[in-house]
């Protein structure tokens, strides 16, 4: 082959490849947007209106597409602001709740977050907007699997899903500026207060008397731990060994 013919095909291989990756940026970005306008109605009306005020977590609710992370069955309801089920019993909390979450939690853009129970992504998402890595646990393979599909197809190159009982936590990336539990327990599990960083925030919903979770912060500082309550939530129970719902079965 002459040196000419070779130096034409690198160039028609680098175009190509040029070609490609502005599609694939063009494919993420109308994934990004389709909705927008729905999305920044359920802002409003649904999350801003009701008290939440940090721009962040606002900003990050109107850039994540909801939809894409629910079946097709439930993808016109993603808006209006209710939880939605995502299969196999999970649901995902409203965008109130996760807001809420998320406002306590108070991310920022350097810091590494956990999130025990990923569910379908969705609150996986709206973290990693605004956090520079994030790592989230879910214990349901089938859920697991599709929150990482879907995350890498919305261009979530920052987050890392485990698939193993998250009530423990994931040592091996900590300590955590944030951590974030999608699940009720009736007191905080001691794997994850270990792995929180002197400065961090630990949000999760905690049952308290009756029976009603209620969200709560735990802020570490130097000299320990300072729980704060803020509004009771819709919550399922935490599983796993450190949980207080169905065991998680050990490998």
């Amino acid at each position: 082959m002459s040196t000419g013919r070779r130096r034409a095909e690198g160039v028609h291989e680098s175009s190509a490849a040029a070609l490609n990756e502005a599609l694939a940026a063009s494919v993420d970005e109308r994934l990004r947007n389709d909705r927008a306008l729905e999305r920044g109605r359920m802002v409003v009306e649904a999350v801003a209106r009701r008290g939440i005020r940090s721009a962040p977590v606002l900003n990050a609710l109107a850039a994540v597409p909801r939809h894409r992370f629910v079946a097709p069955v439930l993808a016109a309801a993603a808006y209006e602001g209710r939880p939605l089920a995502i299969g196999h019993g999970q649901f995902t909390s409203d965008p109130y709740t996760l807001a809420r979450v998320l406002e306590l939690a108070r991310p920022g853009t350097r810091d590494v977050a956990l999130e025990v129970g990923a569910g379908c992504g969705y609150q996986t998402a709206l973290l990693a907007e605004l956090c520079a890595e994030v790592f989230a646990v879910e214990w349901l393979p089938a859920l697991a699997e599709r929150a990482r599909a879907t995350l890498q197809r919305l261009g979530h190159h920052n987050v890392h899903v485990g698939c193993f009982d998250g009530s423990g936590g994931w040592p091996a990336h900590g300590p955590y500026n944030v951590i974030v539990v999608a699940a009720a327990c009736e007191k905080v599990p001691s794997p994850l207060l270990h792995q929180l960083a002197i400065g961090g925030r630990l949000v999760l919903p905690l049952v308290g008397p009756g029976g009603k979770p209620r969200l709560t912060c735990v802020e570490r500082s130097s000299d320990g731990f300072t729980a704060h309550k803020d509004a009771p939530c819709a919550s399922m129970t935490l599983g796993g060994r450190f949980g207080m719902g169905t065991p998680v079965a050990q490998a």
